[in-house]
């Protein structure tokens, strides 16, 4: 298998099993096989029993994870370490609503051929963010403070949307990680940036969700800055 997918989900019953069905259907243009990997928060809408439905239609291609506790970014390192046991090359990760299209899938995968960790952004030129007024001068404002703290210059610090080589996401240990919650893709790049790793953005369109609603919260906002405070704090001992 070339690729695997990490699709982290909270009642995404309406969406997940489209974004499965986009996924595949990439196979047919060349990507090379593809497999998938859901993270299910116990979702009270069912989504985990879907998914389940899904593995058994995908025989070897769909593996489920269900997680009494809630957080993306608990949920992001439960899905991460389940992708290292597997023999695959590249490990991507995307959110399940369609705010991340499938179809920028080749691109990530062709760009990580020459670069450890390929960043799907909506911050530089050709990428865009549909979302409302109020939602793109909080992610500015989150890029900005990640920047004059960490000093590290990426448009997109907390976007969801990447493609890590298997060997590059090996190199973490994630129980030294300090997210719970959104701040843990601003945490992964971060880390592994100290390291050393490779990297390049490529421009997305981040689109507004298209079914259910929006996990979002202004704790997620807090959580952000007081991890990207922590790991200033602590960038000597971080590498």
């Amino acid at each position: 298998m070339k690729a695997l997918v990490m699709l982290p989900t909270y009642n995404e019953r309406e969406n997940i099993e489209r974004m499965v069905e986009s996924i595949f259907e990439l196979e047919h243009s060349g990507v090379g096989e593809l497999g998938i990997v859901i993270v299910d928060d116990n979702s009270p809408d069912g989504t985990g029993q879907l998914a389940d439905k899904l593995a058994q239609k995908y025989q070897g291609k769909i593996y489920v994870i269900h997680r009494q506790e809630r957080g993306r970014g608990t949920a992001g390192i439960a899905g991460f370490r389940y992708a290292l046991t597997q023999d695959v090359e590249y490990i991507i990760e995307m959110d399940t609503d369609f705010s991340h299209n499938p179809k920028y899938i080749p691109q990530l995968l062709k760009e990580t051929e020459n670069y450890d960790i390929v960043i799907g952004s909506r911050f530089i030129k050709g990428g865009r963010s549909e979302r409302s007024f109020l939602r793109k001068i909080i992610s500015k404002g989150a890029v900005l403070y990640a920047w004059l703290l960490l000093r590290i210059n990426i448009k997109d610090w907390h976007g969801g949307y990447k493609c890590y080589k298997k060997r590059v996401l090996a190199a973490l240990d994630f129980d030294d990680f300090l997210s719970q919650g959104y701040a843990i893709g601003m945490e992964t790049i971060y880390r592994l940036v100290r390291k050393g790793f490779s990297y390049k953005e490529i421009p997305i369109v981040f689109k507004s969700r298209e079914q259910g609603s929006s996990k979002f919260s202004i704790r997620e906002v807090f959580e952000y800055l007081h991890v990207v405070a922590r790991l200033w704090r602590n960038r000597k001992a971080i590498q």
